[in-house]
C-alpha cells in the first residue's frame, strides 16, 4: 500500500464475489458446532452443553487504530488478534467470529493479503468464519468473536482479593516504540530492534492457551490493550481493591531498552497501549502453578505488585513514589 488509505482500485469485484473469493471456506472438520455459516442472513451455532458463551467485539479504523500504510495481512491479523485477546482473558476457548468490512474500494490484492493474514490466525486457534457483512466507506473492520468457557469458570476483572499478586504476560511498551517509528518521531539505525518492535505491533500474539491455563489459578484478569495505567485501575476497581506496582519490575524487551532510554521505555510500558499481553490477580498460593503454566508455553510472567485494602493505584520506583502518566490510550481524550 502506499501513503494513502484507500486500497488500489479494482471496479471488477462486486460484493458477492468479494465474499464468495476472499471469505467463504469449506466448512471445517473441526468445527461441526457450526450448522450454517457464511452465505446465509445469519449462523447457526451449536454451543457445547455446560458452557457460558463469551462474545466480544473490536472495531479498527484506518488512521486511528492502525497506519495508513499498514500491510492488509497485518491489518487482517490485527483484526482478529485484538478479538482473541479479549476472549483469552476470559480464560475462554475461542469458536466463531463474524466480520463487518467497510472498505473504499473493492481491491483483489489488498482482499487477498487482509484475509490471509485473518483467516491464517483464525485457522491457528480453531476459529471459523461464520458470517458478517461488507459496505462501501473509510477502511473501518469490526470483528465480533465467539467463545465459551465450562459454565460459571470465566475468568472476570472483580474475583481479585486483598494480597493477591499482580503480574503480566509478554512485555509491555513495544507496540508504542513501534508507532513512534512508524509515525517519524522515533529514528534509530538499528534494523534489528526496529523489526522486533514493529513485529509485536504488526502481528501481536493473543495469549489464549495461557488465559485458558490460567482459570482455576488466577482470581481476576484482563487484556493491556489501553496501557497499564489505563487498564489496571479498571481490574482494582472491579475487585473493589487498591493496587501497588513497582515499576523497576515492569517487563521491557530488549529490542525496545536498546532503541529508547529506560525513562522513555518506561512510560511506552505504562501508557503507550496495543500490547495485547494478559493483565492477572494471582493468589500467592498459585503463583509457582501459573508459572508453571506460563513456562510449558514459553511465555514471560513477570510479577510487578499486589492488591490491597482501598482504592485507586500507588506507582512506586525503588520504594518511593512515582509520577505515571495520568492516563492510558483514550479514544476521546
Amino acid at each position: 500500500m502506499s501513503g494513502d488509505v484507500d486500497p488500489p482500485q479494482d471496479t471488477r469485484l462486486g460484493e458477492f464475489e468479494l465474499i464468495e473469493r476472499f471469505f467463504s471456506r469449506v466448512p471445517r472438520p473441526d468445527r461441526p458446532d457450526v450448522l450454517l455459516g457464511v452465505g446465509d442472513d445469519a449462523a447457526l451455532i451449536s454451543v457445547p452443553p455446560n458452557t457460558d458463551l463469551v462474545a466480544a467485539v473490536d472495531t479498527l479504523v484506518a488512521g486511528r487504530h492502525f497506519p495508513h500504510d499498514c500491510a492488509p495481512r497485518s491489518i487482517g491479523h490485527r483484526a482478529l488478534a485484538v478479538n482473541l485477546s479479549d476472549i483469552a482473558a476470559m480464560g475462554a476457548t475461542p469458536a466463531w467470529a463474524t466480520l463487518a468490512l467497510t472498505l473504499p474500494s473493492a481491491a483483489a490484492a489488498w482482499l487477498e493479503g487482509f484475509a490471509a493474514g485473518l483467516m491464517e490466525l483464525a485457522d491457528a486457534h480453531g476459529v471459523s468464519l461464520v458470517g458478517g457483512d461488507t459496505t462501501a466507506g473509510p477502511l473501518t473492520i469490526s470483528v465480533q468473536i465467539l467463545g465459551h468457557v465450562a459454565a460459571g469458570t470465566a475468568l472476570r476483572r472483580s474475583g481479585a482479593r486483598a494480597g493477591d499478586w499482580l503480574a503480566v504476560t509478554g512485555t509491555l511498551g513495544d507496540s508504542g516504540a513501534a508507532l513512534a517509528l512508524a509515525t517519524g518521531r522515533l529514528a534509530t539505525q538499528d534494523v534489528a530492534a526496529a523489526a522486533a518492535v514493529m513485529q509485536r505491533f504488526d502481528y501481536p500474539s493473543p495469549r489464549v492457551q495461557f488465559g485458558a491455563a490460567a482459570r482455576g489459578l488466577a482470581s481476576a484478569a484482563m487484556d493491556v490493550s489501553d496501557g497499564l495505567v489505563g487498564d489496571l485501575p479498571k481490574l482494582a476497581a472491579a475487585s473493589g481493591l487498591a493496587a501497588e506496582v513497582d515499576v523497576d519490575c515492569l517487563p521491557l524487551s530488549a529490542a525496545l531498552q536498546t532503541l529508547v532510554p529506560l525513562q522513555q521505555a518506561r512510560q511506552w510500558a505504562l501508557a503507550a497501549g496495543d500490547d495485547y499481553e494478559l493483565l492477572l490477580a494471582v493468589p500467592p498460593q498459585h503463583w509457582l502453578a501459573l508459572c508453571d503454566a506460563a513456562r510449558r508455553l514459553d511465555l514471560n510472567l513477570t510479577r510487578i505488585g499486589e492488591l490491597c485494602p482501598g482504592n485507586g493505584v500507588r506507582w512506586t520506583k525503588s520504594g518511593a513514589a512515582f509520577a505515571a502518566p495520568a492516563h492510558g490510550y483514550d479514544h476521546f481524550h
